[in-house]
């Protein structure tokens, strides 16, 4: 997903901790509100039209949505280009997306609300509520909250568990095989993985006596009236107005896959539509409010869209660091103020981003179903910065297409090497047949089948 990806294209690798205490009841203090200027949100809006269309055209985006609102109103909400490649069916603001890792931020206003109604706070240790779980390190395993998880500061690896999700195993045996990696630093290190925030979710759902699937519809969904999102693939699917996800081949972008994520739904297996997101990004600017009626508490949102750590070092004097909370990215900007973001991707076909500014009270979300390229952040970027100074900064495509770019090179440690012209021949096949086993990835089977060497890995034995 793509806070992974940067991780992975990003020179610096440690982050320094910097921990807002999670007192859920305190008082955050009064916004600065005097940034905000009218005349620049109206020409932002008013480009904004003009500004999707460059990045469909430039970026060759299928199908994509975005969706604006200051304070409690959505001022904009539009489709652009179909669902599928090849099909009439158009996008518009009704049409279901997959979010990817956009449902970090969701599931961290669901935990919030169960802080809210003091069924746990993001401080207290995943193990209070999961007892069996464990990490490498005793310490860590005691120590660890559900805020350091929601913050990937526990010294889990980048990425730790995704391959267990793709050899099929499933939630329950990923969260206890999680134990078995390395672990970096507690606290001094980011390293951005989905079954981190899955624990962490994990513990909400327990001390809210349901599963994270209902606990999301019931605390947040059916709430704020986002009738069209769901955490579960089935319901996604089960919608006709939904965008297909398009991979990126060497033609263009084709509807090649379906992504299920639901054994990280807590990660990345939320689906919706940008008139539900704007109604979420509302109740966030609005400190936890959505029409008249309190969702979460201002106390318990607060850690959450506060700097937690460390994500994106400085990479030159004078160069602004970017930071994480609970779930939400924190960067502060160089007109003074604080953006709370989040993108989302899948490499088989969808990309995301949502920004808010809440000292200016704007937000926006865009939708797209095409690999990630940079077109999602590029149009957020546009537009914000539109809103912020009267014009664009940059040229923000071309500044994410040169970010997203080294994703698609090969990678690996033999990339560029030269074969071997001399190499020893193999033994004899019977000589590799065997159960291989570990204790993260479970057993590797080997056999001969039809002359050819086959080995077996995951709970189906594929």
């Amino acid at each position: 997903m793509f806070e992974t990806v940067l991780a992975r294209i990003s020179a610096a690798a440690i982050a320094v901790v910097l921990v807002v205490p999670a007192a859920c009841g305190s008082n955050p203090p009064e916004k600065r509100t005097d940034g905000f200027d009218q005349g620049r949100f109206d020409t932002a809006i008013r480009r904004l039209n003009g500004l999707a269309r460059d990045v469909m055209n430039r970026d060759h985006i299928p199908g994509l949505a975005v969706a604006v609102v200051h304070g409690d109103d959505m001022v904009f909400a539009q489709g652009y280009g179909v669902r599928e490649q090849g099909k009439s069916a158009e996008v518009n603001a009704d049409t279901v997306f997959q979010i990817a890792s956009m449902s970090k931020s969701i599931g961290a206003t669901v935990v919030a609300t169960q802080v809210t109604a003091g069924k746990l706070s993001w401080d207290d240790p995943v193990t209070r509520f999961l007892p069996n779980f464990a990490l490498a390190d005793p310490y860590v395993t005691a120590h660890a909250t559900v805020g350091d998880f929601y913050a990937h500061r526990t010294g889990l690896p980048a990425a730790a568990g995704d391959d267990l999700e793709e050899l099929g195993f499933d939630r329950s045996y990923i969260l206890d095989h999680l134990q078995f990696l390395p672990l970096g630093p507690f606290r001094e290190v980011y390293g951005y993985a989905n079954f981190g925030t899955t624990a962490g979710a994990a513990s909400a759902a327990v001390a809210a006596g349901t599963d994270w699937e209902t606990l999301s519809q019931n605390a947040i969904y059916q709430p704020l009236g986002m009738n069209s999102t769901s955490s579960r693939t089935a319901d996604f699917l089960a919608h006709r107005n939904r965008a297909v996800l398009h991979a990126k081949t060497p033609g263009g972008f084709a509807p090649l896959y379906q992504r299920n994520p639901d054994t990280q739904s807590p990660a990345g297996g939320v689906s919706s539509n940008v008139k539900d997101l704007a109604r979420w990004m509302s109740m966030v600017l609005g400190d936890g409010k959505f029409g008249g009626k309190t969702i979460i508490s201002p106390g318990a949102l607060l850690p959450a869209v506060s700097a937690q750590i460390t994500n994106r070092p400085a990479a030159a004097p004078g160069e602004l660091p970017g930071f994480y909370g609970y779930g939400f990215n924190v960067d502060p900007q160089p007109t003074g103020t604080t953006e709370i973001s989040h993108s989302g991707a899948f490499f088989v076909g969808g990309a995301t981003r949502v920004a808010m500014l809440p000292a200016l009270g704007v937000g926006i979300v865009v939708l797209t179903n095409a690999a990630p390229v940079g077109a999602a952040e590029a149009l957020a970027s546009q537009f914000l910065d539109v809103v912020q100074t009267g014009d664009t900064s940059r040229d923000w495509i071309d500044y994410f297409g040169k970010v997203f770019a080294p994703l698609y090179e090969p990678a690996g440690d033999l990339v560029g090497k030269t074969r071997p012209t001399i190499a020893a021949p193999p033994d004899p096949f019977t000589s590799y047949v065997g159960t291989y086993s570990n204790p993260y990835f479970g057993d590797l089977v080997v056999d001969v089948q039809n002359g050819r060497l086959h080995a077996a890995m995951g709970p189906t034995g594929n």
